[in-house]
C-alpha cells in the first residue's frame, strides 16, 4: 500500500479531526458529499443488479449473439450507465476526502464524455435524424478537444513543477 493511500477507516478520522476547524459551509459541503455518494452507491448497486437480471437470463438461455445490433446496444447501454454512475462517484468521494476543494471541470467533461458515448451506443440510426447525430458528434468532439486541452494544461504544470519543462517568462 502506498503512503499516500489511506485506509477504509482514515477519510472518517480526517473528516472528525477536521471537523471543528470547518466553517458551517464546510461542513454542510461535507455531509453533502457523503451522502450523495452513499445515493449513488446505492443507484451504482442497482443498475449492476438490473445488468445481471438483464445477462444472466440471455447468457443462460444461450440466447446471447454479441452480433445481433439491438443486444449489444442494450448490454453496453446498461455496462456504460454503471461507468458513468462510478465515475460520478469518484468525483463525488474526491470532494468528501478532500483531495480537490470543488469538483473538477475535467471531471464534469469527462462524465458529459462518457454520457454522449452512451448515447452514441444505444442510438438507433434508423429512427434518428442525420441533424441529430451531427449534433450529438460535434458536442462529443468538442467535448473531447476541452478535455484534450484541460489534461495537456495539467500535464503541462506538472512537467513545471517538476523541472523537466522551461517555464514561460
Amino acid at each position: 500500500m502506498t503512503a499516500d493511500r489511506k485506509s477504509p477507516r482514515r477519510p472518517f478520522e480526517d473528516t472528525r479531526e477536521r471537523w471543528p476547524l470547518m466553517t458551517l459551509h464546510e461542513r454542510f459541503e461535507q455531509i453533502v458529499a457523503i451522502v450523495l455518494s452513499f445515493l449513488v452507491a446505492v443507484v451504482v448497486l442497482i443498475a449492476l443488479f438490473q445488468l445481471f437480471h438483464r445477462i444472466l437470463p440471455i447468457v443462460h438461455g444461450g440466447a446471447l449473439d454479441i452480433l445481433d445490433h439491438e443486444m449489444f446496444q442494450s448490454l453496453f447501454g446498461s455496462i456504460m450507465t454503471v461507468l458513468i454512475a462510478m465515475e460520478f462517484r469518484h468525483s463525488i468521494i474526491r470532494l468528501a476526502l478532500r483531495h480537490e476543494n470543488i469538483i473538477q471541470v475535467k471531471t464534469v467533461v469527462l462524465i458529459a464524455l462518457l454520457a454522449l458515448s452512451r448515447k452514441l451506443v444505444i442510438l438507433d440510426i434508423t429512427t434518428t435524424g442525420a441533424a441529430t447525430i451531427a449534433a450529438l458528434a460535434g458536442a462529443t468532439l468538442a467535448l473531447g478537444i476541452v478535455y484534450w486541452l484541460l489534461r495537456e494544461r495539467e500535464d503541462r504544470i506538472a512537467r513545471q513543477k517538476s523541472g523537466l519543462a522551461p517555464t514561460a517568462g
